[in-house]
């Protein structure tokens, strides 16, 4: 498989960066993104910068139009903007192609593979909500940053994989990031 992974300035960057390297673990082939404030609250929040991730997957700028990513010809399964902060789920539910992030999240629609994303940020006003269901209806999963309390988490990491678990359900990948309801 071949997943672009995207990382936005919202709260939350620890959910990119378990995801990252749980399909680095899964064998998949991975493309990162970061926008300038993920990058920022990546290094904030997790006390990591891009280049660490270089060891998981392919870091890309998300300054170069030019990158495989940006066209629909490479073959990739899709696409999750995770942590996705509430202007670039605007700038994706708008059809902006400005950025990397931006112009492979419209690919990933218009060639109908899938798109997750995960916002992170609340309270939502009215404007969030539209654009979430504009994308809804695009043809993207929304995955809202929530994770479940019913596995009785008594770590960080713990409710960080109940999220990963459902990106990765998401896209078929098998993976144990988590016991299943009903499954001991």
């Amino acid at each position: 498989m071949r997943i672009v992974v995207a990382i936005t300035g919202a709260s939350g960057s620890i959910y990119g960066y378990s995801l990252i390297r749980s399909l680095h673990q899964l064998g998949v082939e991975t493309y990162i993104i970061a926008t300038g404030a993920g990058e920022n609250v990546l290094r904030y929040e997790c006390g990591i910068n891009l280049q660490e991730l270089e060891q998981y997957g392919t870091v890309l700028s998300n300054t170069d139009l030019f990158a495989p990513v940006a066209s629909g010809s490479f073959k990739t399964d899709g696409m999750v903007v995770i942590p996705c902060s509430m202007n670039t789920l605007g700038a994706i539910a708008n059809g902006m192609g400005d950025t990397l992030l931006n112009r492979a999240a419209s690919v990933v629609l218009k060639e109908r593979r899938r798109l997750v994303i995960v916002p992170r940020e609340t309270p939502l006003h009215l404007i969030h909500l539209e654009n979430m269901l504009r994308l809804a209806r695009a043809g993207a999963d929304i995955v809202p940053a929530s994770p479940g309390f019913y596995n009785h988490p008594t770590e960080i990491w713990e409710l960080v994989n109940f999220m990963n678990a459902r990106v990765l359900d998401a896209f078929g990948i098998e993976h144990q990031l988590m016991a299943r309801w009903g499954e001991g």
